[in-house]
């Protein structure tokens, strides 16, 4: 085993010179994205397609075993309609698209471009639903919606994003909260378990929580940097929405009830977060569950007799229990190479003469940059075992880099001092009240991340006003 520190990428900026523009580089250099003609509408090419794509195949699984099913809600909804829920409209507002032409005709109402589905999904429900015998409902859609924001940044905030939006209802309060949680619950083990993310769990406070909700929990990760990306989230509606938009069934009284109602949604931000997490100054590094290809097959000197079909020999058997890439492209090494670590494949295999008269193969870890020197005939051992060691490392290195990064003040005082001085998660206790949340960013520029579920006792009263406090909140800077 030997390593090999030799930067090979020159092309992109560092993260401590600019971590914004190094993120640009990434998305742009990588292939993941283009910029549209359209400001603020990415294009995701094939590569960035691709990440995307194998996370909607591991969540859609993980959905469809705890009983979901897929629908398709109309893009376009009527300005009457989105209206029926105060509270949403009045967040959403500043962000709507409206389409207000039908060709060349002037339309008699205004309709939104889709920026979140509840009310399609409502007013479909208050048609369909008869009896308690058809609850639960439990629905997801997987589509894009459009959000006007000012400031857009690829994979983080654009206009036009891809995710999926599950819809539930239920008959009781209890059996809704439990489909939050369990959403919940869903979206951190696919970050952890897939994207080698950990993340925190907790409920946001009233002031963050989404617009309508009773109650909205997220999980939120550390990008390297230390600022906040809230990766996922799940509200619970109560019976709100349901009165809004009179959605009824007869219950097991004989009597009309309104059912419970849930919504929950990850995005094309994953994406993005995946980049910050374990991104270096070569590129990216992917997490192996969701690389477009997990090995890349890079023929060394394939002029040489039976090189490249050696390659091509080893790239067929490689594919039987990994995703698999050959280059045989007529570009030289050291070009494959930057190429290949930009775009974060977790292993590389080398193959050249030499190894093959050996029957080796070199296999360079992405994170590390490790050189194994492998028998040809533990190939079905050797890349599995490789690629679960090096998912574990980006999981502990986002870990630790989290840990370094939290704090607990108790103080006003110390609050300042650390987030003047840091980038990170800065843990106080809260007294609950909306006045202090904005005193927080007010005067140390930071925003609620959420109350975990894992409370401490850090002090006994409230850094903001020195009232009593039972409450532990993390803040922090955030995408």
């Amino acid at each position: 085993m030997a390593k090999d520190n030799k930067k090979l990428v020159q092309a992109i900026t560092s993260q401590e010179e600019n971590f914004a523009q190094w993120y640009t580089d990434i998305c742009v250099k990588a292939e993941l994205v283009e910029y549209s003609s359209v400001k603020g509408f990415i294009i995701l090419r094939p590569y960035g397609q691709a990440i995307w794509e194998n996370i909607q195949k591991d969540l859609d699984a993980r959905f469809k075993a705890s009983g979901h099913e897929n629908v398709a809600m109309p893009v376009l909804i009527p300005e009457s309609l989105l209206k029926k829920e105060g509270e949403l409209v009045n967040g959403f507002a500043p962000e709507v698209a409206w389409v207000t032409m039908g060709g060349s005709d002037e339309l008699e109402e205004r309709l939104a471009v889709r920026p979140t589905s509840e009310t399609m999904f409502c007013d479909h429900w208050s048609r369909v639903l008869h009896s308690y015998r058809e609850l639960p409902m439990k629905y997801n859609q997987w589509c894009s919606v459009v959000r006007w924001e000012k400031t857009t940044r690829p994979f983080l905030r654009s206009r036009e994003f891809w995710w999926q939006e599950g819809h539930t209802i239920h008959e009781t309060a209890a059996e809704a909260e439990a489909e939050t949680q369990a959403q919940l619950d869903c979206y951190a083990d696919t970050c952890e378990q897939d994207l080698a993310i950990p993340v925190l769990k907790g409920r946001k406070t009233d002031k963050e929580k989404f617009a309508g909700a009773e109650a909205t929990y997220t999980i939120e990760a550390m990008m390297h940097d230390g600022k906040a990306l809230q990766s996922g989230t799940s509200h619970y509606f109560g019976d709100g929405f349901s009165r809004a938009f009179g959605v009824q069934f007869t219950g097991r009284d004989n009597q009309l009830q309104y059912p419970y109602q849930t919504s929950w949604g990850v995005s094309t931000r994953l994406v993005g977060a995946i980049i910050m997490t374990h991104g270096d100054d070569e590129g990216l590094i992917l997490p192996p569950a969701v690389a477009p290809y997990q090995v890349v097959v890079l023929p060394i000197a394939a002029h040489k007799p039976g090189v490249t079909e050696k390659a091509q020999e080893l790239t067929a058997r490689v594919a039987k229990f990994a995703r698999v890439k050959l280059d045989d492209s007529d570009n030289s090494p050291g070009w494959k190479f930057s190429q290949w670590e930009m775009k974060g494949v977790p292993l590389r295999l080398e193959l050249g003469p030499k190894d093959i008269e050996k029957n080796q193969c070199v296999l360079v870890r992405r994170d590390t940059r490790e050189k194994y020197f492998v028998s040809l005939d533990e190939l079905e051992t050797e890349i599995p075992r490789l690629l679960n060691e090096l998912a574990q490392n980006l999981y502990q290195r986002a870990l630790e880099n989290r840990e370094k990064r939290t704090w607990a003040a108790a103080s006003m005082e110390e609050v300042k001092r650390l987030a003047e001085e840091n980038n990170g998660y800065i843990k106080t206790m809260w007294c609950g009240s909306l006045a202090c949340e904005e005193k927080m960013k007010e005067e140390a520029g930071l925003s609620s991340r959420c109350m975990p579920f894992e409370q401490e006792h850090l002090a006994d009263t409230c850094p903001c006003c020195g009232k009593p406090a039972n409450l532990m909140v993390y803040w922090g800077k955030a995408y």
